[in-house]
């Protein structure tokens, strides 16, 4: 009896070492061997250089690569950060050449509201006037959050105020491919046809994450159709999982503000390709 017993323990614990090994894991990796360097900026101008009156506010915080093994590749990867950062046709500039330049444009830009600020005076015939339609600022920054097994994905997040109703919020994520240089999409990760499953998971996801039993009720705390939610392509990746993130008026009224949903790779695993860019970090490879 006492063999049998003994058996059976060891059976149960090699069935148990099985279950705990053959399962995929994501994997942490190596660390990519690249330096960085940053620029912070923030200026303030009022018009007519008079403190008294309204100013816009520019802040830059910047992170860039400035040393890579791959000299092509560094020089790609710096040109995708400032076109993400500043726009196209700021990319054959230099990381500080891209910053100077904008900042001189937006400042600029704003100067050219002197001539309506000083006819507005004038139409208040020296009475107190509203001011906010020419208060201005700008903020944005950018945040590496994964840097492992050749794959870089970082952040750049945008807030922005022009004298409307109300500011504007956004953050967009890109994932490069070191050993090309190119971008990491969802066609190169997700299985063919993954369109509609990826945005059953991304609703329900958003639901649970408000605490709705019913997806449908979404659309009674300032999100649009339910139908209409799929992926975006605007998405991070980590050693646990992929981040979505929805801006503004995107999927859900300005209220809600950005949406973001985290999906562990262990529930999407089923449509994560096994032959992709990430497969190593996912455990399907």
């Amino acid at each position: 009896m006492r063999q049998t017993m003994y058996g059976l323990v060891i059976a149960v614990f090699a069935m148990s070492f099985c279950v705990t090994s053959c399962k995929p894991k994501t994997q942490t990796g190596i660390e990519n061997n690249i330096q960085w360097d940053s620029i912070h900026v923030e200026k303030t101008y009022h018009l007519q250089e008079n403190p008294n009156n309204p100013n816009c506010n520019l802040q830059i915080h910047f992170v860039f690569p400035v040393q890579y093994e791959n000299k092509e590749i560094l020089g790609s990867i710096q040109q995708h950060f400032i076109r993400s950062h500043f726009g196209e046709s700021y990319k054959a500039l230099s990381p500080a050449g891209a910053v100077e330049r904008y900042v001189e444009e937006y400042l600029e830009d704003y100067k050219s509201l002197e001539k309506d600020f000083l006819a507005e005076q004038e139409k208040a015939h020296g009475e107190e006037m509203s001011v906010t339609w020419f208060s201005y600022y700008e903020f944005f920054s950018n945040e590496i959050k994964y840097n492992k097994n050749d794959l870089l994905c970082y952040a750049v997040s945008y807030e922005n105020y022009t004298g409307g109703a109300h500011g504007s919020h956004s953050h967009k994520n890109y994932i490069i491919d070191l050993k090309t240089g190119r971008d990491v999409e969802e066609a190169d990760i997700f299985t063919d046809a993954y369109q509609d499953a990826l945005a059953n998971i991304l609703v329900n996801k958003i639901a649970e994450k408000n605490r709705i039993e019913n997806a449908r009720e979404l659309e009674n705390i300032g999100y649009f159709s339910i139908d209409e939610i799929y992926p975006n392509g605007n998405f991070s990746i980590d050693d646990t999982g992929i981040t979505y993130y929805f801006n503004e008026y995107e999927i859900a009224a300005y209220v809600v503000g950005i949406t973001s949903v985290f999906l562990p790779y262990d529930e999407i695993r089923h449509l994560l390709r096994n032959d992709s860019r990430i497969a190593w970090v996912t455990g399907n490879e």
